[in-house]
Protein backbone atom coordinates (compact mmCIF):
# COMPACT_ATOMS: atom_id res chain seq x y z
CA UNK A 1 0.00 0.00 0.00
CA UNK A 2 2.48 2.47 1.00
CA UNK A 3 5.03 1.91 -2.31
CA UNK A 4 1.68 2.17 -4.47
CA UNK A 5 0.73 5.73 -2.87
CA UNK A 6 4.54 6.61 -2.47
CA UNK A 7 4.84 6.52 -6.50
CA UNK A 8 1.74 7.66 -6.85
CA UNK A 9 2.71 10.85 -5.12
CA UNK A 10 6.18 11.46 -6.85
CA UNK A 11 4.19 10.81 -10.41
CA UNK A 12 1.96 13.81 -9.59
CA UNK A 13 4.48 15.79 -8.28
CA UNK A 14 6.63 15.13 -11.48
CA UNK A 15 3.14 16.25 -13.26
CA UNK A 16 3.04 19.26 -11.12
CA UNK A 17 6.21 20.53 -11.80
CA UNK A 18 5.59 19.65 -15.77
CA UNK A 19 2.39 21.79 -15.64
CA UNK A 20 3.66 24.43 -14.06
CA UNK A 21 6.31 24.75 -16.53
CA UNK A 22 4.30 25.19 -19.36
CA UNK A 23 1.89 27.79 -18.32
CA UNK A 24 2.73 31.21 -20.09
CA UNK A 25 4.35 33.55 -17.60
CA UNK A 26 6.04 37.24 -18.33
CA UNK A 27 9.45 35.42 -19.13
CA UNK A 28 7.67 32.59 -21.51
CA UNK A 29 8.72 29.31 -19.31
CA UNK A 30 8.66 26.21 -21.40
CA UNK A 31 6.24 27.12 -23.39
CA UNK A 32 7.53 27.66 -26.77
CA UNK A 33 8.63 23.84 -25.97
CA UNK A 34 6.47 22.51 -28.02
CA UNK A 35 7.63 24.18 -31.79
CA UNK A 36 6.25 26.35 -33.94
CA UNK A 37 3.32 27.69 -32.37
CA UNK A 38 3.82 26.60 -28.85
CA UNK A 39 1.77 24.51 -26.74
CA UNK A 40 -1.51 26.48 -28.33
CA UNK A 41 -1.21 24.79 -31.23
CA UNK A 42 -3.72 22.24 -30.58
CA UNK A 43 -5.75 24.54 -28.49
CA UNK A 44 -6.32 28.13 -28.40
CA UNK A 45 -4.48 30.48 -26.10
CA UNK A 46 -7.31 30.47 -23.89
CA UNK A 47 -8.20 27.01 -24.01
CA UNK A 48 -4.92 26.04 -23.28
CA UNK A 49 -4.40 28.23 -20.25
CA UNK A 50 -8.01 27.71 -18.68
CA UNK A 51 -6.50 23.68 -19.46
CA UNK A 52 -3.38 23.87 -17.45
CA UNK A 53 -4.69 26.31 -14.76
CA UNK A 54 -7.48 23.67 -14.25
CA UNK A 55 -4.98 20.39 -14.43
CA UNK A 56 -2.29 22.65 -12.33
CA UNK A 57 -4.92 23.29 -9.18
CA UNK A 58 -6.39 19.33 -9.54
CA UNK A 59 -2.94 17.83 -9.71
CA UNK A 60 -1.92 20.34 -6.68
CA UNK A 61 -5.10 19.39 -4.58
CA UNK A 62 -4.20 15.71 -5.63
CA UNK A 63 -0.76 16.00 -4.23
CA UNK A 64 -2.16 17.69 -1.20
CA UNK A 65 -4.43 14.59 -0.81
CA UNK A 66 -1.36 11.96 -1.08
CA UNK A 67 1.03 14.30 1.34
CA UNK A 68 -1.46 14.16 4.17
CA UNK A 69 -2.12 10.13 3.33
CA UNK A 70 1.13 9.65 3.71
CA UNK A 71 1.83 11.56 6.56
CA UNK A 72 -1.23 9.54 8.29
CA UNK A 73 0.08 6.58 7.12
CA UNK A 74 3.37 6.14 8.20
CA UNK A 75 1.82 8.04 11.61
CA UNK A 76 0.59 4.49 12.29
CA UNK A 77 3.80 2.83 11.61
CA UNK A 78 5.60 3.49 14.82
CA UNK A 79 6.95 0.18 15.42
CA UNK A 80 8.85 0.52 12.71
CA UNK A 81 10.40 3.45 13.73
CA UNK A 82 12.62 3.68 16.49
CA UNK A 83 10.97 5.33 18.97
CA UNK A 84 14.22 6.68 21.61
CA UNK A 85 15.80 9.85 21.53
CA UNK A 86 19.80 9.96 20.81
CA UNK A 87 19.42 11.58 24.21
CA UNK A 88 18.38 8.55 26.09
CA UNK A 89 20.23 5.84 24.87
CA UNK A 90 23.15 4.71 26.79
CA UNK A 91 26.47 5.61 25.46
CA UNK A 92 28.27 2.93 25.17
CA UNK A 93 31.69 1.75 26.86
CA UNK A 94 34.23 3.53 26.56
CA UNK A 95 37.79 1.97 27.14
CA UNK A 96 40.31 4.12 28.25
CA UNK A 97 43.54 3.98 25.25
CA UNK A 98 46.64 1.83 27.59
CA UNK A 99 49.79 3.96 28.28
CA UNK A 100 52.63 2.26 26.88
CA UNK A 101 55.61 2.07 29.34
CA UNK A 102 59.06 2.90 29.05
CA UNK A 103 61.49 -0.52 28.98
Amino acid sequence: MSTILLVLHLLIAIFLVAFILLQRSSGGALDGLGGGNSASSFLTARGTGNFLTKATAILATLFFITSMSLSLYYKGQTGQVVSKSIVQQVPAQQNQPTVPTAE
